[in-house]
């Protein structure tokens, strides 16, 4: 490599490092929270902000973030800090690295930005009784410990991806499809893989082993634009051990319809992934 073209590798990206910094460092933190706050609009959510500031080089930081609808709060964030990672802007790539904490659960991840955008994401510890969604938007009552492991990249048929699920000692209450309710229930163990490929999400495993009762969900949904229009061809299987079924037994007599043997029930749940259906 000759002296001219070593000069051009080493100062390009250096160039566009230091005009990230300088713009960075001479944005005001109100003019940074407006356009976080008018993408969350363009995404279809409200963004509150508390205590956002810099970091060096290229950092932001916040006391307390708050994603919600017109519902209410879906997910409240504490002690987050998102930074630009150094060596992959070095070979053209721009990509952030963010950590943050759910109540005393933690998640942390990166976003890919540009040509190949994409995402990884792990929580741990994360109680579901931290996450506002459940009780303003799902109107349930919900307990137990959440872990999560996914990733997802833009590929050129579209999005290529999968998510895990785990959740230990689980407690359920108050959950309806439309206005159809569903078994309150106590799960030892719940576990989920979803697998994306071309824009089409499908639930590979997805199980429920609880006290009494054990559930398997399946099916799939095209993703569409928002997520929550993403029209839903899920099946729910419940199946209830006799003593179970007697203590729940109002709302599996609701259910009776979708009975497909003794002590087995096949739900199907349609509508959309913001208003699924039965």
């Amino acid at each position: 490599m000759n002296r001219r073209a070593l000069y051009l590798a080493l100062g390009i990206p250096s160039a566009i490092l230091l005009f990230l910094l300088l713009t960075l460092l001479f944005t005001p933190n109100y003019a940074i929270k407006g356009v976080l706050v008018r993408a969350a609009e363009n995404a279809g959510y409200t963004l509150e902000c508390a205590g956002l500031g810099k970091g060096f080089p290229l950092a932001l930081h916040a006391d307390k973030v708050e994603l919600g609808t017109a519902k209410g709060t879906v997910l409240k964030l504490s002690d987050v800090k998102v930074r630009l990672e150094m060596l992959p802007l070095l070979t053209g790539k721009a990509r952030l690295a963010y950590r943050c904490a759910i109540g005393t659960g933690e998640a942390n991840g990166e976003l890919e930005l540009g040509k190949g955008k994409g995402w990884s994401l792990q929580c741990r510890g994360v109680r579901l009784e931290d996450i506002p969604f459940f009780s303003t938007v799902a109107e349930a009552k919900v307990r137990g410990e959440l872990r999560v492991n996914g990733k997802m990249e833009e590929g050129k048929g579209g999005s290529v991806g999968d998510l895990q699920l785990e959740v230990r000692s689980a407690e359920v209450a108050g959950v309806k499809i439309g206005a159809m309710p569903l078994p309150d229930a106590a799960y030892r163990e719940i576990r989920g893989v979803l697998k994306v490929q071309k824009g089409r999400a499908v639930l590979k495993s997805f199980t429920l082993n609880g006290d009494g009762v054990y559930v398997r969900l399946s099916g799939d949904t095209v993703l569409g634009t928002p997520l929550g229009a993403s029209p839903l061809n899920l099946t729910m299987e419940m199946m209830p051990k006799p003593s179970f079924l007697e203590r729940q037994k109002f709302v599996f007599l609701l259910l009776t319809k979708y009975q497909s043997s003794p002590g087995a029930f096949s739900v199907p749940i349609r509508g959309t992934l913001a208003h699924p259906s039965m």
